[in-house]
């Protein structure tokens, strides 16, 4: 198996565990934050939608100004536009080849300043490896805003 077909197999394993995180988070306490210091859980969740948005303009372009905010609604919606990009990614993923993956850089600017610049795979990694963070993030967030975590890995306490 090569790194482009690991990370195809971990891309499809992770999205319903991430649609669950979402479509759990009580949309009228999105305005939650465990200190002053933490994103709201707006704040996380729009995060997430833009590394997705981010990868696929990861996969299609040798520079990538990262998107430091996607729009949503509510919960339902966030859920709804992770879902639509997921399919889009998992599409774009499957056109690429193996030169382009393993060998292609591409350059992250954050504000159109000059970031990270790294093989397109590491690049794709670092963002995946940051939505599976962030979403173990929302599962803290969980039940503080009176939402109950859904079932990622196994069973949670609030689905026994």
């Amino acid at each position: 198996m090569t790194n482009l077909d690991f990370f195809k197999t971990c891309l499809a394993n992770e999205k319903d565990a991430t649609l669950k995180m979402l479509m759990c988070l009580p949309s009228d306490r999105l305005d939650y934050q465990p200190h002053p210091k933490n994103r709201t859980a707006r704040e996380v969740v729009s995060h997430l939608l833009a590394h997705m948005a981010d990868m696929k303009t990861i996969l299609k372009n040798s520079v990538c100004d990262e998107t430091l905010d996607f729009e949503f609604i509510d919960s339902l919606d966030a859920a709804n536009k992770m879902e639509i990009l997921w399919i889009e990614l998992s599409n774009l993923v499957n056109t690429i080849n193996i030169n382009q993956w393993e060998e292609e850089q591409v350059g992250l600017l954050i504000n159109l300043k000059p970031f990270l610049t790294l093989p397109r795979n590491s690049m794709m990694w670092f963002f995946f490896f940051d939505i599976i963070h962030h979403r173990g993030q929302l599962s803290a967030y969980v039940r503080p805003m009176g939402g109950k975590n859904p079932a990622v890995y196994g069973f949670s306490a609030d689905t026994l």
